[in-house]
């Protein structure tokens, strides 16, 4: 397994010849070829020997990539990050296809011809502003990092650590990070999830669920689906195909 990112509002997995069928999700979603030109219908239209594409949230898709590697990067739409992609759309549009390896090294701002995970996402955070962040969004942030497996996890939770109402608090981690703490949250509780769905897969799915902080196995189901399109058993069946980061 690689490193994780740590950045919670992105998860990215790596996807070794695999054919994903149709769905669709509630993040941002971009997906690039590394070595292969793959097929992807997208809303519909059918793209052949594409090299990647950015999609907006609750697009129906699927993608075709029997011979090859496909990054996947997920992002939340509420964050800096989601909202700096949804700039780059016109009014009308929900996808942006990149047909040659140029045409994705001019969207993302890199100059690799390879176009690993890390590559993509240096290139995303160099369009944000830089933020100092106010000490209790970190003391916040921190916390979540070491007890996002606490079930009992409640708004006022987060306000007595730092001292806010929950109301002043919600406000002030919105304004810093464009989304609000509970998405905060259950990101980070679905990225530990799905990190540990491929990478220790003897465990089952009912004790991940338990160990990431979800009441159970369907919950974990229901948030894994509305996000990313697909529920956790999908990915431990494929787990010899995908990698995490």
């Amino acid at each position: 397994m690689k490193k994780q990112i740590q950045n919670p509002f992105i998860l990215a997995i790596k996807a070794h010849n695999l054919t994903v069928q149709i769905h669709q999700h509630s993040a941002y979603q971009i997906v690039l070829s590394n070595d292969t030109p793959f097929t992807s219908t997208i809303a519909g239209q059918l793209n052949e020997r594409i090299h990647g594409f950015l999609i907006k949230p609750h697009v129906p898709h699927f993608c075709v990539a029997e011979k090859g590697t496909l990054n996947v990067l997920n992002i939340e739409p509420y964050s800096t990050i989601g909202l700096e992609l949804s700039s780059r759309f016109d009014a009308d549009q929900d996808t942006i296809v990149f047909h040659t390896p140029t045409e994705t090294n001019a969207f993302f701002g890199t100059s690799r011809d390879t176009l690993d995970i890390y590559t993509i996402i240096e290139g995303l955070l160099s369009k944000l502003p830089p933020v100092q962040y106010d000490e209790r969004v970190n003391k916040i942030v921190e916390y979540i990092k070491v007890n996002s497996a606490q079930q009992d996890i409640t708004p006022q939770t987060f306000a007595d650590i730092v001292f806010l109402s929950p109301s002043r608090l919600a406000a002030l981690f919105k304004a810093q990070t464009g989304s609000s703490l509970s998405k905060y949250l259950l990101w980070t509780r679905l990225r530990q999830a799905i990190f540990l769905t491929l990478s220790e897969t003897d465990r089952s799915l009912t004790d991940i669920a338990y160990d990431t902080g979800f009441y159970d196995l369907p919950q974990l189901n229901k948030y894994m689906y509305a996000m990313f399109g697909m529920p956790p058993t999908a990915l431990k069946h494929n787990s010899d195909l995908i990698q995490v980061y």
